[in-house]
Protein backbone atom coordinates (compact mmCIF):
# COMPACT_ATOMS: atom_id res chain seq x y z
CA UNK A 1 0.00 0.00 0.00
CA UNK A 2 0.96 4.12 -0.52
CA UNK A 3 2.91 5.37 2.07
CA UNK A 4 0.83 8.54 3.70
CA UNK A 5 3.73 11.05 2.25
CA UNK A 6 3.16 9.68 -1.13
CA UNK A 7 -0.71 10.05 -0.83
CA UNK A 8 0.58 14.08 -1.25
CA UNK A 9 2.64 13.81 -3.72
CA UNK A 10 -0.11 12.39 -5.64
CA UNK A 11 -2.69 15.04 -4.86
CA UNK A 12 -0.28 17.20 -6.90
CA UNK A 13 0.55 14.62 -9.72
CA UNK A 14 0.33 15.63 -13.36
CA UNK A 15 -0.27 11.55 -14.49
CA UNK A 16 -3.95 11.97 -14.24
CA UNK A 17 -4.66 8.91 -15.83
CA UNK A 18 -3.38 7.27 -12.26
CA UNK A 19 -5.50 9.82 -10.13
CA UNK A 20 -8.84 10.37 -9.83
CA UNK A 21 -10.00 12.87 -7.36
CA UNK A 22 -13.48 13.04 -5.34
CA UNK A 23 -15.02 14.59 -2.62
CA UNK A 24 -18.02 12.79 -3.16
CA UNK A 25 -18.93 9.65 -0.73
CA UNK A 26 -22.57 8.21 -1.93
CA UNK A 27 -21.73 8.13 -5.80
CA UNK A 28 -20.76 4.11 -5.91
CA UNK A 29 -21.81 4.25 -9.54
CA UNK A 30 -19.00 6.19 -9.79
CA UNK A 31 -16.17 4.91 -7.15
CA UNK A 32 -16.83 1.74 -9.56
CA UNK A 33 -16.01 2.87 -12.70
CA UNK A 34 -13.18 4.40 -11.41
CA UNK A 35 -11.56 1.30 -10.21
CA UNK A 36 -12.62 -0.37 -13.18
CA UNK A 37 -11.19 2.03 -15.69
CA UNK A 38 -7.91 2.09 -13.05
CA UNK A 39 -8.02 -1.71 -13.15
CA UNK A 40 -7.73 -1.92 -17.31
CA UNK A 41 -4.86 0.49 -17.63
CA UNK A 42 -5.67 1.50 -21.07
CA UNK A 43 -2.32 3.66 -21.14
CA UNK A 44 0.01 0.22 -20.53
CA UNK A 45 1.63 1.58 -17.99
CA UNK A 46 1.70 -0.88 -15.00
CA UNK A 47 1.41 1.26 -12.42
CA UNK A 48 -1.07 1.19 -9.83
CA UNK A 49 -3.90 3.86 -9.92
CA UNK A 50 -5.89 5.70 -7.00
CA UNK A 51 -9.10 6.61 -6.19
CA UNK A 52 -8.86 9.61 -3.66
CA UNK A 53 -11.73 10.22 -1.86
CA UNK A 54 -11.92 13.75 0.61
CA UNK A 55 -9.74 15.92 -2.45
CA UNK A 56 -10.97 18.38 -4.38
CA UNK A 57 -9.52 18.32 -8.02
CA UNK A 58 -7.11 20.70 -7.87
CA UNK A 59 -5.14 18.48 -4.68
CA UNK A 60 -6.56 20.42 -1.47
CA UNK A 61 -7.63 18.27 0.96
CA UNK A 62 -11.54 18.95 1.61
CA UNK A 63 -11.41 18.60 5.61
CA UNK A 64 -14.01 15.55 5.49
CA UNK A 65 -13.93 13.09 8.16
CA UNK A 66 -13.31 8.88 6.92
CA UNK A 67 -15.75 7.19 9.25
CA UNK A 68 -15.31 3.18 9.76
CA UNK A 69 -18.83 2.57 7.37
CA UNK A 70 -17.42 4.32 4.67
CA UNK A 71 -14.08 2.55 4.80
CA UNK A 72 -15.93 -0.87 4.54
CA UNK A 73 -18.50 0.37 1.51
CA UNK A 74 -15.73 1.22 -0.52
CA UNK A 75 -13.73 -1.99 0.60
CA UNK A 76 -16.78 -4.09 -0.25
CA UNK A 77 -16.61 -3.12 -3.77
CA UNK A 78 -13.45 -5.55 -4.43
CA UNK A 79 -16.18 -8.45 -3.90
CA UNK A 80 -19.45 -7.53 -4.72
CA UNK A 81 -19.34 -9.35 -8.29
CA UNK A 82 -20.29 -5.84 -10.27
CA UNK A 83 -16.59 -5.73 -11.33
CA UNK A 84 -15.33 -9.25 -13.20
CA UNK A 85 -12.48 -10.16 -12.98
CA UNK A 86 -12.34 -9.32 -9.66
CA UNK A 87 -10.25 -6.38 -9.03
CA UNK A 88 -7.03 -6.35 -6.92
CA UNK A 89 -6.91 -3.35 -4.79
CA UNK A 90 -6.36 -2.27 -1.10
CA UNK A 91 -8.07 0.59 0.78
CA UNK A 92 -6.48 2.86 3.26
CA UNK A 93 -7.59 5.35 5.62
CA UNK A 94 -4.95 8.43 5.96
CA UNK A 95 -5.09 11.32 8.69
CA UNK A 96 -3.89 15.08 8.27
CA UNK A 97 -4.16 18.31 9.73
CA UNK A 98 -6.30 19.53 7.08
CA UNK A 99 -8.98 16.00 7.48
CA UNK A 100 -8.90 12.42 6.58
CA UNK A 101 -8.53 10.96 2.58
CA UNK A 102 -9.69 7.52 2.10
CA UNK A 103 -7.48 6.17 -0.88
CA UNK A 104 -8.23 2.86 -2.85
CA UNK A 105 -5.16 1.74 -4.69
CA UNK A 106 -5.86 -0.42 -7.74
CA UNK A 107 -3.79 -3.03 -9.66
CA UNK A 108 -3.90 -3.03 -13.29
CA UNK A 109 -5.22 -6.19 -14.04
CA UNK A 110 -3.66 -9.49 -15.91
CA UNK A 111 -6.83 -10.35 -17.39
CA UNK A 112 -8.61 -7.54 -19.08
CA UNK A 113 -11.01 -6.35 -20.08
CA UNK A 114 -12.39 -5.46 -16.72
CA UNK A 115 -16.24 -4.99 -17.01
CA UNK A 116 -18.51 -3.08 -14.84
CA UNK A 117 -21.66 -4.66 -15.17
CA UNK A 118 -21.06 -5.81 -18.34
CA UNK A 119 -19.04 -2.43 -19.61
CA UNK A 120 -15.98 -1.57 -19.69
CA UNK A 121 -14.47 1.42 -18.47
CA UNK A 122 -10.97 3.24 -19.08
CA UNK A 123 -9.01 6.27 -18.49
CA UNK A 124 -7.91 8.76 -21.55
CA UNK A 125 -5.71 11.51 -19.30
CA UNK A 126 -8.36 12.77 -16.40
CA UNK A 127 -11.13 11.48 -18.32
CA UNK A 128 -12.80 8.42 -17.83
CA UNK A 129 -15.14 6.40 -20.97
CA UNK A 130 -16.87 3.29 -21.70
CA UNK A 131 -14.29 1.70 -24.10
CA UNK A 132 -14.74 1.11 -27.32
CA UNK A 133 -14.74 -1.88 -29.34
CA UNK A 134 -11.35 -1.72 -30.83
CA UNK A 135 -10.00 -0.45 -27.50
CA UNK A 136 -12.03 -3.63 -26.35
CA UNK A 137 -9.99 -5.61 -28.67
CA UNK A 138 -6.44 -3.82 -27.60
CA UNK A 139 -7.41 -5.04 -24.02
CA UNK A 140 -8.33 -8.69 -24.83
CA UNK A 141 -4.93 -8.85 -27.27
CA UNK A 142 -2.76 -7.65 -24.13
CA UNK A 143 -4.65 -10.44 -21.91
CA UNK A 144 -3.47 -12.94 -24.14
CA UNK A 145 -0.07 -11.28 -23.84
CA UNK A 146 0.08 -11.69 -19.70
CA UNK A 147 -0.87 -15.01 -19.90
CA UNK A 148 2.42 -16.50 -19.86
CA UNK A 149 2.34 -20.43 -19.35
CA UNK A 150 4.21 -21.66 -16.92
CA UNK A 151 7.99 -22.68 -18.77
CA UNK A 152 8.16 -18.74 -19.30
CA UNK A 153 7.64 -17.34 -15.68
CA UNK A 154 10.29 -16.53 -13.48
CA UNK A 155 11.64 -18.94 -11.00
CA UNK A 156 12.33 -16.26 -8.86
CA UNK A 157 14.94 -18.59 -6.61
CA UNK A 158 17.08 -19.10 -8.79
CA UNK A 159 20.22 -16.90 -10.21
CA UNK A 160 22.49 -17.21 -13.52
CA UNK A 161 24.69 -19.58 -11.81
CA UNK A 162 21.94 -21.90 -11.20
CA UNK A 163 21.76 -22.24 -15.64
CA UNK A 164 25.00 -24.36 -17.24
CA UNK A 165 25.85 -21.15 -19.31
CA UNK A 166 28.79 -23.17 -20.72
CA UNK A 167 26.79 -25.21 -22.63
CA UNK A 168 24.24 -22.92 -23.84
CA UNK A 169 26.69 -20.58 -25.00
CA UNK A 170 28.83 -23.37 -27.03
CA UNK A 171 25.97 -25.58 -28.05
CA UNK A 172 22.56 -24.25 -27.98
CA UNK A 173 22.90 -20.72 -28.98
CA UNK A 174 24.93 -21.87 -32.17
CA UNK A 175 21.21 -24.16 -32.77
CA UNK A 176 19.13 -21.07 -32.34
CA UNK A 177 21.32 -18.39 -34.33
CA UNK A 178 22.99 -18.77 -37.29
CA UNK A 179 27.10 -18.21 -37.23
CA UNK A 180 27.56 -14.14 -38.09
CA UNK A 181 23.78 -13.20 -35.86
CA UNK A 182 26.20 -14.39 -33.36
CA UNK A 183 29.17 -13.14 -34.14
CA UNK A 184 27.61 -9.32 -34.33
CA UNK A 185 25.44 -9.65 -30.67
CA UNK A 186 27.72 -7.76 -28.04
CA UNK A 187 25.09 -8.21 -25.73
CA UNK A 188 26.26 -9.72 -22.33
CA UNK A 189 24.65 -13.56 -21.47
CA UNK A 190 21.43 -12.29 -19.79
CA UNK A 191 20.29 -10.38 -22.57
CA UNK A 192 20.97 -12.87 -25.17
CA UNK A 193 19.00 -15.32 -22.61
CA UNK A 194 15.96 -12.99 -22.48
CA UNK A 195 16.21 -12.75 -25.89
CA UNK A 196 14.73 -16.88 -26.05
CA UNK A 197 12.90 -16.32 -22.78
CA UNK A 198 15.19 -18.80 -20.86
CA UNK A 199 15.78 -15.55 -18.76
CA UNK A 200 13.45 -12.58 -17.25
CA UNK A 201 14.82 -9.42 -16.95
CA UNK A 202 12.15 -7.51 -14.81
CA UNK A 203 13.14 -10.06 -11.92
CA UNK A 204 17.04 -10.97 -12.71
CA UNK A 205 16.38 -14.84 -12.86
CA UNK A 206 16.43 -17.37 -15.46
CA UNK A 207 12.89 -18.42 -16.34
CA UNK A 208 11.66 -21.91 -15.54
CA UNK A 209 12.26 -22.90 -19.72
CA UNK A 210 15.96 -22.16 -18.60
CA UNK A 211 16.18 -24.49 -15.44
CA UNK A 212 13.93 -27.16 -17.29
CA UNK A 213 16.57 -27.28 -20.09
CA UNK A 214 19.94 -26.21 -18.82
CA UNK A 215 19.41 -25.99 -15.19
CA UNK A 216 22.37 -27.75 -13.09
CA UNK A 217 19.67 -29.22 -10.63
CA UNK A 218 16.33 -28.39 -12.46
CA UNK A 219 14.87 -31.22 -9.60
CA UNK A 220 15.87 -28.46 -6.62
CA UNK A 221 13.46 -26.05 -7.78
CA UNK A 222 11.28 -28.42 -9.63
CA UNK A 223 10.52 -31.71 -6.93
CA UNK A 224 8.51 -33.57 -9.84
CA UNK A 225 11.03 -33.40 -12.44
CA UNK A 226 12.78 -36.34 -13.55
CA UNK A 227 11.82 -39.90 -14.73
CA UNK A 228 10.87 -42.84 -12.70
CA UNK A 229 11.51 -46.23 -14.15
CA UNK A 230 10.53 -49.42 -12.67
CA UNK A 231 10.49 -53.01 -13.91
CA UNK A 232 7.75 -55.22 -12.17
CA UNK A 233 7.47 -58.59 -12.07
CA UNK A 234 4.35 -59.77 -13.68
CA UNK A 235 1.71 -57.86 -15.26
CA UNK A 236 0.58 -55.60 -12.64
CA UNK A 237 1.91 -53.46 -9.64
CA UNK A 238 1.58 -56.37 -7.44
CA UNK A 239 4.74 -58.03 -8.95
CA UNK A 240 8.00 -57.84 -7.43
CA UNK A 241 10.01 -54.98 -8.62
CA UNK A 242 13.29 -56.02 -10.64
CA UNK A 243 14.78 -52.94 -11.36
CA UNK A 244 14.50 -48.91 -10.48
CA UNK A 245 16.24 -46.10 -11.90
CA UNK A 246 15.83 -42.32 -11.93
CA UNK A 247 16.65 -39.83 -14.25
CA UNK A 248 17.32 -36.45 -13.49
CA UNK A 249 19.02 -33.07 -14.91
CA UNK A 250 18.35 -30.80 -17.46
CA UNK A 251 16.36 -32.01 -20.33
CA UNK A 252 19.67 -31.70 -22.65
CA UNK A 253 21.31 -34.13 -20.47
CA UNK A 254 18.38 -36.37 -19.98
CA UNK A 255 16.87 -37.18 -23.20
CA UNK A 256 20.03 -38.53 -24.65
CA UNK A 257 20.11 -40.73 -21.31
CA UNK A 258 16.73 -41.87 -21.90
CA UNK A 259 17.58 -42.62 -25.41
CA UNK A 260 20.42 -44.63 -24.52
CA UNK A 261 18.49 -46.68 -21.83
CA UNK A 262 15.27 -46.80 -23.51
CA UNK A 263 17.98 -48.96 -26.31
CA UNK A 264 19.76 -50.95 -23.66
CA UNK A 265 17.57 -51.42 -20.94
CA UNK A 266 14.02 -52.14 -22.79
CA UNK A 267 14.66 -53.23 -26.16
CA UNK A 268 15.04 -56.53 -26.54
CA UNK A 269 15.86 -58.72 -29.58
CA UNK A 270 15.18 -62.44 -30.30
CA UNK A 271 15.35 -65.02 -32.97
CA UNK A 272 12.56 -66.65 -34.36
CA UNK A 273 12.56 -69.31 -36.77
CA UNK A 274 10.81 -69.28 -39.89
CA UNK A 275 12.64 -72.48 -41.73
CA UNK A 276 14.41 -75.40 -40.94
CA UNK A 277 17.92 -73.30 -41.88
CA UNK A 278 16.83 -69.91 -41.31
CA UNK A 279 15.42 -67.09 -38.49
CA UNK A 280 14.58 -63.59 -38.36
CA UNK A 281 14.83 -61.19 -35.57
CA UNK A 282 11.97 -60.00 -33.79
CA UNK A 283 11.99 -56.97 -31.52
CA UNK A 284 9.47 -56.69 -28.09
CA UNK A 285 9.24 -52.92 -29.20
CA UNK A 286 9.85 -50.24 -31.52
CA UNK A 287 12.49 -48.28 -30.09
CA UNK A 288 11.28 -45.51 -31.87
CA UNK A 289 8.24 -45.37 -30.76
CA UNK A 290 9.07 -46.15 -26.94
CA UNK A 291 11.58 -42.80 -27.65
CA UNK A 292 8.74 -41.09 -29.08
CA UNK A 293 6.51 -41.40 -26.18
CA UNK A 294 8.91 -40.48 -23.83
CA UNK A 295 9.91 -37.05 -25.60
CA UNK A 296 6.39 -36.31 -25.71
CA UNK A 297 5.80 -36.95 -22.05
CA UNK A 298 8.80 -34.61 -21.41
CA UNK A 299 7.57 -31.55 -23.81
CA UNK A 300 4.08 -31.71 -22.54
CA UNK A 301 3.85 -32.73 -18.69
CA UNK A 302 2.90 -30.32 -16.33
CA UNK A 303 6.31 -29.56 -14.18
CA UNK A 304 4.28 -27.59 -11.40
CA UNK A 305 3.06 -31.08 -10.69
CA UNK A 306 5.61 -33.20 -7.66
CA UNK A 307 4.48 -36.63 -9.66
CA UNK A 308 7.52 -37.70 -12.00
CA UNK A 309 6.80 -39.11 -15.31
CA UNK A 310 6.80 -42.68 -15.19
CA UNK A 311 7.77 -45.12 -17.32
CA UNK A 312 6.52 -48.71 -15.82
CA UNK A 313 7.77 -52.02 -17.33
CA UNK A 314 5.47 -55.24 -17.02
CA UNK A 315 6.11 -58.71 -18.64
CA UNK A 316 3.85 -57.76 -21.72
CA UNK A 317 3.18 -54.39 -21.82
CA UNK A 318 4.90 -50.55 -20.83
CA UNK A 319 2.74 -47.86 -19.02
CA UNK A 320 4.38 -43.76 -20.04
CA UNK A 321 1.94 -41.62 -17.93
CA UNK A 322 3.23 -37.92 -16.84
CA UNK A 323 1.63 -35.46 -15.12
CA UNK A 324 -1.00 -32.78 -16.94
CA UNK A 325 -4.03 -34.34 -19.07
CA UNK A 326 -4.71 -32.68 -22.33
CA UNK A 327 -3.67 -29.11 -22.99
CA UNK A 328 -6.06 -25.82 -24.56
CA UNK A 329 -7.70 -26.80 -27.73
CA UNK A 330 -6.73 -30.48 -27.14
CA UNK A 331 -9.70 -32.36 -25.83
CA UNK A 332 -10.63 -35.98 -25.26
CA UNK A 333 -13.30 -35.65 -28.58
CA UNK A 334 -10.37 -34.13 -30.68
CA UNK A 335 -7.32 -36.32 -29.98
CA UNK A 336 -5.01 -36.54 -31.66
CA UNK A 337 -6.00 -34.25 -34.76
CA UNK A 338 -5.69 -31.14 -32.82
CA UNK A 339 -2.51 -30.22 -30.47
CA UNK A 340 -1.58 -27.47 -28.11
CA UNK A 341 1.49 -26.45 -26.15
CA UNK A 342 1.66 -26.42 -22.23
CA UNK A 343 4.86 -25.57 -22.61
CA UNK A 344 5.81 -23.68 -25.28
CA UNK A 345 9.36 -22.82 -24.92
CA UNK A 346 10.52 -26.48 -23.71
CA UNK A 347 8.79 -27.82 -26.85
CA UNK A 348 10.66 -25.29 -29.02
CA UNK A 349 14.06 -25.65 -28.03
CA UNK A 350 13.85 -29.55 -27.84
CA UNK A 351 12.94 -28.52 -31.51
CA UNK A 352 15.69 -26.70 -31.90
CA UNK A 353 17.62 -29.68 -30.39
CA UNK A 354 16.44 -32.40 -32.91
CA UNK A 355 14.23 -34.25 -30.26
CA UNK A 356 10.92 -33.40 -31.77
CA UNK A 357 9.86 -32.00 -34.81
CA UNK A 358 6.12 -30.31 -33.75
CA UNK A 359 4.23 -31.92 -36.84
CA UNK A 360 1.84 -33.05 -34.58
CA UNK A 361 2.42 -36.39 -36.01
CA UNK A 362 3.76 -38.05 -32.87
CA UNK A 363 0.56 -40.71 -32.05
CA UNK A 364 0.69 -41.33 -35.59
CA UNK A 365 3.96 -42.04 -35.76
CA UNK A 366 3.96 -44.40 -32.98
CA UNK A 367 1.13 -46.33 -34.04
CA UNK A 368 2.65 -46.84 -36.98
CA UNK A 369 6.25 -47.74 -35.76
CA UNK A 370 4.34 -50.43 -33.56
CA UNK A 371 2.15 -51.88 -36.07
CA UNK A 372 5.29 -52.07 -38.79
CA UNK A 373 6.66 -54.31 -35.62
CA UNK A 374 3.94 -56.52 -35.21
CA UNK A 375 2.52 -54.90 -31.63
CA UNK A 376 -1.09 -54.24 -30.97
CA UNK A 377 -1.88 -50.29 -31.22
CA UNK A 378 -0.69 -48.23 -28.03
CA UNK A 379 -4.05 -46.89 -25.66
CA UNK A 380 -4.15 -43.90 -24.51
CA UNK A 381 -5.94 -42.75 -21.60
CA UNK A 382 -7.23 -39.18 -22.73
CA UNK A 383 -10.07 -38.52 -20.23
CA UNK A 384 -7.83 -37.61 -16.66
CA UNK A 385 -7.93 -34.13 -15.77
CA UNK A 386 -4.49 -34.76 -14.26
CA UNK A 387 -2.56 -37.34 -16.08
CA UNK A 388 -1.65 -38.45 -19.36
CA UNK A 389 -1.31 -42.07 -19.81
CA UNK A 390 -0.62 -44.99 -22.82
CA UNK A 391 -0.53 -48.36 -22.88
CA UNK A 392 2.10 -50.01 -25.20
CA UNK A 393 2.17 -54.00 -25.35
CA UNK A 394 4.97 -56.19 -26.51
CA UNK A 395 5.12 -58.34 -29.83
CA UNK A 396 3.13 -62.14 -29.12
CA UNK A 397 5.10 -64.16 -30.64
CA UNK A 398 2.36 -66.72 -31.50
CA UNK A 399 0.66 -63.96 -33.43
CA UNK A 400 4.12 -63.40 -35.37
CA UNK A 401 4.18 -66.83 -36.47
CA UNK A 402 0.75 -67.00 -38.01
CA UNK A 403 1.00 -63.75 -38.81
CA UNK A 404 4.59 -65.06 -40.39
CA UNK A 405 2.28 -68.24 -41.66
CA UNK A 406 -0.78 -66.44 -43.40
CA UNK A 407 1.98 -63.81 -45.05
CA UNK A 408 3.74 -66.84 -46.33
CA UNK A 409 0.37 -68.90 -47.51
CA UNK A 410 -0.91 -65.37 -49.27
CA UNK A 411 2.68 -65.18 -50.96
CA UNK A 412 2.55 -68.68 -52.11
CA UNK A 413 -0.99 -68.52 -54.01
CA UNK A 414 0.97 -65.96 -56.17
CA UNK A 415 4.41 -67.41 -56.55
CA UNK A 416 5.93 -71.19 -56.29
CA UNK A 417 8.41 -70.88 -53.61
CA UNK A 418 9.21 -68.10 -51.69
CA UNK A 419 13.14 -69.25 -51.00
CA UNK A 420 15.95 -66.56 -49.97
CA UNK A 421 17.00 -66.69 -53.53
CA UNK A 422 13.80 -65.55 -54.81
CA UNK A 423 13.04 -63.14 -52.83
CA UNK A 424 16.16 -61.32 -53.68
CA UNK A 425 15.69 -61.58 -57.34
CA UNK A 426 12.14 -60.14 -56.81
CA UNK A 427 13.56 -57.17 -54.91
CA UNK A 428 16.10 -56.72 -57.94
CA UNK A 429 13.26 -57.42 -60.44
CA UNK A 430 10.89 -55.33 -59.02
CA UNK A 431 14.01 -51.99 -58.60
CA UNK A 432 14.18 -51.69 -62.05
CA UNK A 433 12.88 -48.39 -60.57
CA UNK A 434 13.31 -46.66 -57.62
CA UNK A 435 11.32 -48.20 -55.17
CA UNK A 436 10.81 -47.02 -51.56
CA UNK A 437 11.27 -49.61 -48.96
CA UNK A 438 7.35 -50.19 -48.21
CA UNK A 439 6.90 -50.34 -51.91
CA UNK A 440 9.45 -53.47 -51.67
CA UNK A 441 8.47 -55.09 -48.72
CA UNK A 442 4.82 -55.20 -49.97
CA UNK A 443 5.66 -56.48 -53.40
CA UNK A 444 7.84 -59.23 -51.69
CA UNK A 445 4.82 -59.97 -49.06
CA UNK A 446 6.70 -58.65 -45.82
CA UNK A 447 4.52 -56.86 -43.34
CA UNK A 448 7.32 -55.62 -40.76
CA UNK A 449 9.56 -53.32 -42.21
CA UNK A 450 11.93 -53.30 -40.32
CA UNK A 451 12.30 -56.73 -40.15
CA UNK A 452 12.33 -56.81 -44.35
CA UNK A 453 15.07 -54.45 -44.38
CA UNK A 454 17.63 -55.99 -42.09
CA UNK A 455 17.03 -59.66 -43.59
CA UNK A 456 17.06 -59.20 -47.28
CA UNK A 457 17.44 -55.34 -48.45
CA UNK A 458 20.28 -54.64 -46.48
CA UNK A 459 22.59 -57.48 -48.01
CA UNK A 460 21.91 -56.54 -51.38
CA UNK A 461 22.85 -52.50 -50.83
CA UNK A 462 26.20 -52.18 -52.56
CA UNK A 463 26.03 -54.91 -54.57
CA UNK A 464 23.30 -55.37 -56.27
CA UNK A 465 21.28 -52.76 -55.47
CA UNK A 466 21.76 -48.75 -54.25
CA UNK A 467 20.30 -45.95 -52.55
CA UNK A 468 19.09 -42.91 -54.49
CA UNK A 469 20.19 -40.42 -51.80
CA UNK A 470 23.31 -42.56 -50.35
CA UNK A 471 24.22 -39.26 -48.41
CA UNK A 472 21.16 -39.28 -46.00
CA UNK A 473 21.19 -43.52 -45.45
CA UNK A 474 17.97 -43.02 -43.21
CA UNK A 475 16.10 -40.31 -45.46
CA UNK A 476 12.05 -40.44 -45.56
CA UNK A 477 12.61 -40.37 -49.20
CA UNK A 478 15.20 -42.92 -49.52
CA UNK A 479 14.73 -45.24 -52.77
CA UNK A 480 16.70 -48.02 -53.74
CA UNK A 481 17.21 -49.22 -57.63
CA UNK A 482 19.19 -51.52 -59.64
CA UNK A 483 22.72 -50.78 -59.94
CA UNK A 484 22.75 -50.75 -63.74
CA UNK A 485 19.99 -47.84 -63.75
CA UNK A 486 20.86 -44.31 -63.60
CA UNK A 487 20.51 -42.64 -60.69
Amino acid sequence: MIAKEEVLDLLKSTESYRVERTTSTGNMDKFCEAICAFANDMPASRKNGYLIIGAYDDGSIAGMKVDDALLKKIAGIRSDGNILPLPTMSVERFSYPEGDLLVAEVRPSDLPPVRYRGRVFIRIGPRRDIATEAEERILAERRCSFMATFDATPCLSAKLEDLDVDYIKSNYLPMAFDEETLANDKRDIKEQLASIHLYDRDNDCPTYAGIILFGKNPKYFLLGDYVQFVRFAGKDKGGDILNERQFAGPLYKMLPTLESFVRDGIITQRPVPETLFRERTVWNYPEGAIRELLMNACMHRDYQANMPIRLYQFDDYIEVMNAGGLYGEARPENFPSVNDYRNPLVAEAMRMMKYVNKFNRGVTRVQEMLKDNGNPPAEFDVNAITAFRVNVHATNESDLMDSHKSTHKSVHKSNTSQTENTIEEKIIEFCNQPRSLSEIAAYCGFKNNRNFRERYLNPLIGRRIQMTIPEKPTSRLQKYVKFEDTL
